[in-house]
């Protein structure tokens, strides 16, 4: 019998999926996805990530960390260098006024504290993702 992982090796795999599927629901039909801070159009598996618009924290422990409202597909530009040095923040945060409204980045952003989410959770979390990348992938004509 495999050895169950730990809730940090859940909430890693989490993350990872979380991440991929942000990317997948926003890719057109070709597997297209747009930086939602510069524009930039590319493949939904190259050059992007799933980028957080209120940081995960360390080790993804943010409550809003595997939250999908708070995960967007960014390029690695973006997300990466720009979201530390450059204006890109400013850029996601019109994004995210716009697509969800001021109350709710205010309270995204004001409403900062520790995950508490549990195995049970987190491997819930996990099976439903799985299940929509594999949606997905076969929507957009991949294989899983």
């Amino acid at each position: 019998m495999p050895k169950k992982k730990t809730v940090q090796q859940l909430r890693k795999q989490c993350l990872e999926v979380l991440q991929q599927l942000v990317r997948l629901k926003a890719a057109d039909d070709d597997g297209y996805c747009s930086c939602v801070t510069c524009g930039v159009v590319r493949q939904w598996n190259d050059s992007m990530d799933g980028g957080h618009f209120v940081a995960k924290g360390q080790g993804g422990r943010n409550m809003w960390a595997l939250v999908e409202e708070n995960v967007h597909p960014q390029c690695k530009g973006c997300n990466g260098f720009g979201m530390k040095y450059g204006n890109t923040e400013k850029a996601y945060t019109l994004y995210m006024v716009d697509m969800y409204g001021r109350e709710k980045v205010d309270e995204m952003l004001q409403k900062n504290v520790t995950s508490k989410l549990n195995r049970i959770e987190l491997e819930d979390l996990l099976h439903d993702w799985k299940q929509q990348v594999s949606d997905n992938l076969k929507r957009i004509g991949q294989k899983c």
